[in-house]
């Protein structure tokens, strides 16, 4: 099973600048209620609460910095102060009664999107408590004394209602939409260093086989010099040691057989090839392990004329070869990977003989950190048992669909065989190659 994602705080000084943008905000409602409107209020212990805000702002810029990142803690911490703090101005201002009440939505929406689930779920409880005993306890609402107003209590128990329905509603779609969004960017993320370090292993096999091209020369010149010295030198030390120089470039030159040999294909200038041996290419690495597990991979490619040439993407042959490895995995006893064309689509299947996907997951396969699986005692797919269909296949499909292909998947019978169906145009692959070539 993947790790869950991480959670990924905010800048501290994008804190500070929503809590600067509340105290402009509180303070202006403040200066304005009283001078403008002339209501009386407490003015003192307002501007007190509001310079507390002002004082932590320039506190935390002061002890960390604007870039800093807070941990989980220290961000928690601060809601629960922006929590306190504008309940502290509403019950001095009418609590529920003041239409600014809405406020308290503030601090768990960017709890919900930034912090995890729990912090989130602790920060609405306070925000509640503080809703509730703001329904209950606070000063008048600043209003002309000549005509007095004091909100019903069925109006104030609306309110209450109203801000528990939305510390719940914006907690909980905030996030989950935020976990999502942290979701993808975090498999984004590790697709995207599976790939470089493929591509980078892809640059290392060519510059080997570039460098056991370069020095082949000069090692065939060093041992037809010694061989000629050797011949001519008889018996003795001199020609032991020309026997050992020998020996030493029969090895280099094996090494250097074996650098050749890194590149795909076991070639080092073919960067092109038919869809029948691109398939049997990434299908051979398991047919060793597979055949010991009691499982077989049966190739069926098309007979039709005008077999497509794909460019060796190395995202084609990562995401392909992921599905192919998932099958054998899961597959009883036989994987079918067959493989098909014409003169507008490419299309690859791969079919194993195992459970097959759980109906309730085919329309969510493919999203990152998919964790549930079959519940059988003896479900390859069985989380106890190492199995999954999470991140592997999101990274495949991802690489995949780069490549121009659209992928389905299925089941192939009613008790099981999950198929995965990957379809390019023809045109696609052909461009690619061509470009490749």
């Amino acid at each position: 099973m993947p790790p869950s994602p991480s959670v990924h705080t905010m800048r501290l000084e994008t804190l500070v600048l929503l809590r600067w943008l509340a105290v402009a905000g509180q303070a202006s409602a403040v200066i304005f209620v009283a001078f403008g409107l002339g209501y009386a209020l407490p003015l003192g212990p307002c501007l007190l609460l509001i310079g507390l805000s002002m004082l932590l702002n320039v506190g935390l810029l002061v002890r960390y910095g604007p870039a800093h990142r807070p941990s989980p803690r220290l961000a928690f911490y601060q809601l629960v102060y922006d929590s306190l703090q504008l309940g502290g101005l509403l019950f001095l201002t009418g609590g529920l009664g003041n239409p600014f009440a809405l406020l308290l939505l503030a601090p768990v929406s960017v709890s919900a999107s930034t912090l995890s689930t729990r912090n989130t779920i602790w920060l609405g409880t306070l925000v509640v408590s503080v809703a509730s005993i703001l329904a209950l306890f606070h000063l008048p609402l600043p209003w002309n004394e000549e005509l007095p107003f004091f909100p019903p209590q069925i109006y104030l128990t609306g309110v209450w209602v109203a801000l528990v329905a939305g510390v719940v509603f914006v907690a909980g779609y905030t996030n989950r939409v935020a976990h999502e969004a942290r979701q993808l960017v975090d498999a984004l993320t590790i697709t995207e260093l599976a790939l470089s370090r493929q591509q980078q292993l892809s640059a290392l096999d060519g510059l080997a086989a570039a460098a056991a091209h370069e020095l082949g020369t000069p090692l065939a010149t060093i041992a037809l010099a010694a061989k000629e010295i050797r011949r001519e030198a008889g018996e003795g030390e001199l020609a032991d040691d020309l026997d050992l120089i020998i020996g030493q470039v029969a090895r280099c030159r094996a090494i250097l057989g074996k650098l050749r040999s890194l590149r795909p294909g076991g070639s080092d200038i073919f960067d092109t090839a038919t869809l029948s041996d691109i398939v049997a290419e990434l299908a051979k690495p398991h047919e060793g392990p597979a055949l010991v597990a009691g499982k077989s991979i049966v190739l069926d490619t098309g007979s039709n004329a005008h077999e497509p040439v794909i460019a060796r993407n190395v995202g084609l042959l990562y995401g392909l070869g992921n599905l192919i490895e998932n099958a054998v995995q899961f597959a009883r006893e036989t994987v079918t990977i067959s493989a098909d064309w014409d003169g507008k689509r490419v299309m690859i299947a791969i079919t194993d003989d195992g459970p097959g996907f759980p109906p309730d997951l085919l329309s969510r396969l493919g999203e990152p950190y998919l964790t549930t699986k079959f519940r059988g005692r003896d479900d390859p797919r069985n989380p106890d048992a190492g199995g999954g269909l999470g991140l592997g296949v999101f990274i495949a499909k991802t690489l995949l669909e780069r490549t121009g292909a659209s992928l389905r998947f299925f089941n192939a019978r009613a008790n099981g065989y999950a198929s995965v169906e990957i379809r390019w145009p023809r045109d696609v692959l052909a461009e690619e190659a061509s470009r490749t070539a």
